[in-house]
């Protein structure tokens, strides 16, 4: 059914060909290519399995070996040999494993998506649901650092001017015992007169 309607996968997809065996457990269920050339794994398990996952990675090295070679005998495709391949994995459902260990892989592109067969009378179908999709747009966003807040430092004052040795010493401003000069706007104690005064002396004219 995926194979007839590779569109409900994803549009654009082309099937190259199907059942390609990798390694002794290992067999490659849909090779196909999308609108832009690039190659495109689809797993298949009619169960939930996290060995699916293993499967898929061995036949991305596989096919990463070999895209050359399948550029040159399946020449009626446009296969871009440039680009690497991609995997897409069909299930039922998925574990949080491998939901983990599809988002955090790198250099590869994965994408999950769930099925469910449906079959009403004679006809019959399938549903299929994204769980985790690659989007090249979408950048991981960074961390930012936390910065401990400082507290806030007490100003410092500033240290006493030291003298310049070119420049003369200032004379310094006399202390209260060298200050003899009255206060300003005192009245001056007045002068006592004398209870008795020395007698004028006569002159004699002759």
């Amino acid at each position: 059914m995926i194979i007839k309607e590779t569109d409900i996968v994803e549009k654009g997809l082309t099937v190259i060909c199907n059942d390609v065996p990798v390694n002794d457990k290992t067999t490659l269920d849909i090779l196909c290519h999308d609108s832009n050339g690039q190659l495109v794994i689809l797993q298949v398990n009619m169960n939930e399995d996290d060995f699916m996952l293993l499967q898929g990675i061995q036949s991305l090295d596989y096919i990463e070996k070999f895209k050359s070679f399948l550029k040159a005998t399946y020449n009626k495709h446009k296969i871009d040999d440039k680009e690497n391949p991609r995997l897409i994995l069909l299930a039922p459902s998925f574990s949080d494993a491998v939901r983990r260990a599809a988002e955090s892989m790198k250099g590869m592109r994965i994408d999950l998506y769930e099925f469910e067969y449906l079959k009403l009378g004679d006809h019959k179908g399938l549903r299929l649901q994204p769980v985790f999709t690659w989007n090249p747009a979408e950048k991981p966003k960074e961390e930012k650092p936390t910065e401990k807040k400082q507290s806030p430092k007490k100003k410092e004052s500033p240290p006493p001017p030291q003298p310049d040795e070119n420049e003369e010493p200032k004379p310094e401003p006399p202390t209260e015992e060298f200050q003899t000069f009255p206060p300003m706007n005192e009245e001056k104690p007045k002068e006592e007169k004398k209870s008795w005064e020395e007698p004028k002396k006569k002159l004699k004219l002759f």
